[in-house]
């Protein structure tokens, strides 16, 4: 009887969560339908509420705008948009702050999480996974080791939480797998055996 219900809830638990998680994501991206006027909004204009309407609506908005942004005008506007921002004390230091680490994390030229890595933590003899999220800059860089490392330690099974260290680089292994397979294995508590890279 155990077995069975074990088994049972193998097959319905990464479902369920599945479809719990695709359902908050889709429900809360329909919330920027209430940005429209109460006219324009869909549940008047046809009577009923469009489940998925505003997550596509919401998509569409970013892809343009990325679309927009990505010639000479766009960017400039941007940048000009950017200055007011920038003038403005309490959201200047919010806009900045969440433009470096989304820039760092999403931007093209990021190094974050690029690269899976094998560090001692916590202490010696102990091995985990952790992911290069950059080199230190500034002062700390003339303070640390001439190739040192700034490295994330995630937190198992929540990989979103974690730790920020800087090391040297000799003191870590970059390892031969993706990110994705590092997070399963991560995820996982080690359960899942992570595949190589394939060429």
């Amino acid at each position: 009887m155990k077995k069975y219900l074990i088994t049972g809830l193998l097959v319905w638990a990464p479902l369920i969560v599945t479809v719990w998680v695709l359902s908050a994501v889709v429900n809360t991206l329909d919330q920027s339908l209430l940005l429209l006027p109460q006219a324009w909004q869909p549940s008047n204009l046809i009577g009923f509420k469009l489940w998925g309407f505003g997550t596509l609506v919401t998509i569409l908005v970013v892809m343009l705008t990325g679309m927009a942004t990505s010639n000479f005008f766009g960017q400039r506007l941007v940048r000009t948009w950017e200055g007011i921002l920038n003038r403005i004390p309490v959201v200047r230091q919010i806009y900045s702050s969440v433009k470096q680490v989304s820039d760092t994390l999403l931007g093209p030229g990021g190094q974050a999480f690029r690269k899976a890595l094998l560090v001692q933590y916590p202490r010696q003899g102990s091995w985990t996974i952790a992911f290069q999220t950059g080199t230190p800059a500034g002062q700390l860089a003339s303070l640390l080791p001439a190739e040192a490392v700034s490295v994330y330690v995630p937190t198992t099974p929540n990989p979103t939480s974690g730790f920020f260290l800087m090391m040297d680089r000799k003191d870590v292994v970059e390892l031969d797998m993706s990110v994705d397979e590092a997070l399963k294995y991560i995820i996982s508590m080690g359960s899942v055996a992570p595949l190589p890279v394939r060429d």
